[in-house]
């Protein structure tokens, strides 16, 4: 939100927040900001646009319901807690015409610009290898991320979204065959009704891509988060990675054998240009965009991480 009103290119109207700090942060940041009660209330004041951060259980209900009454989305990931649930938001953002977008907030990376950008010309050759980290020293702080019924699913849901959507955002969407996953929690196989803390997957993309993924909460990594995602071609690599455990700070690199090249430092205050993104659309007047469709092909991914390991 501080990011948006920054930006200029919205009008902030209305807020709906059931936690009273958050509401007077909210409120602090723009002046006559109203305070309302709903979603009801939100959407009866015409609003161009409604931006969603609820619990994942809500995403889905709460953007077709918007949707249909006329207002552009921004959501929180997960779009949906499954495939089914995202490819009903996409359906609904295309029959009212209106421009949906997901926080994929690691796409506005400096770090995955430049790695994007050597991609983009085949400065690595022939790609062959995605290796994908996310670990997280601490779990989420809300209990609701512990009920698979709220939401959807534990570390693969909240981390592993953004691993996956880099990989298939960076590579064109290929077509993803999920060919090994396991899911723990606690330490032990994941059980019926938990949510993983732990997860690895690999993954055999369309165009000959082998991708390694492993996201976790609470694991005892040595410093707050290891993240990193690496990107290995027959004539060169690149890689994004956090900075002394920070969860905002990255670097990223271009390889050729032993040499490294630095593509990017910090600082770099990406958090919120994913949400501004949406909001300078929305006000150029930007309607619904096919790209929505790739919102589903990541849900799809993660379904097939959790079939496989289940052994469906």
């Amino acid at each position: 939100m501080a990011a948006m009103v920054a930006s200029g290119c919205i009008e902030p109207v209305a807020v709906c927040e059931p936690g009273a700090d958050n509401l007077r942060e909210a409120l602090a940041l723009a002046p006559g900001l109203r305070a309302v009660a709903s979603l009801d209330e939100l959407l009866a004041l015409d609003l161009d646009g409604v931006v969603i951060a609820t619990p994942s259980a809500l995403h889905a209900v709460q953007s077709i319901e918007a949707l249909e009454a006329g207002a552009a989305v921004f959501c929180q990931k997960p779009l949906g807690r499954d495939v089914g649930e995202a490819a009903a938001v996409v359906a609904a953002a295309r029959a009212a015409d209106r421009l949906l977008g997901l926080d994929l907030s690691y796409r506005f990376t400096e770090g995955v610009r430049q790695i994007g950008e050597l991609l983009s010309r085949a400065a690595l050759g022939r790609l062959f290898a995605i290796d994908l980290t996310f670990h997280n020293a601490y779990g989420p702080d809300k209990p609701w991320f512990y009920d698979k019924a709220q939401a959807g699913g534990g570390c693969v849901m909240d981390l592993g979204i953004h691993l996956a959507d880099l990989a298939l955002w960076l590579t064109g969407f290929p077509e993803a065959e999920v060919t090994d996953a396991a899911l723990y929690a606690g330490g032990a196989p994941l059980t019926e009704g938990a949510v993983e803390d732990y997860a690895v997957a690999t993954v055999r993309l369309g165009d000959g891509v082998t991708l390694r993924l492993a996201c976790s909460w609470r694991l005892h990594a040595g410093q707050d988060a290891v993240i990193e995602a690496a990107f290995y071609g027959a004539e060169g690599g690149a890689a994004l990675r956090n900075v002394g455990g920070s969860f905002y700070d990255f670097t990223a690199e271009h390889f050729r054998g032993t040499a490294r090249e630095t593509l990017a430092l910090p600082p770099d205050d990406w958090g919120g240009r994913a949400a501004v993104d949406w909001a300078e659309r929305l006000a150029a007047g930007a309607r619904f965009d096919e790209s929505a469709e790739h919102f589903v092909r990541t849900a799809a991914l993660l379904d097939s991480i959790y079939a496989r390991a289940r052994g469906a």
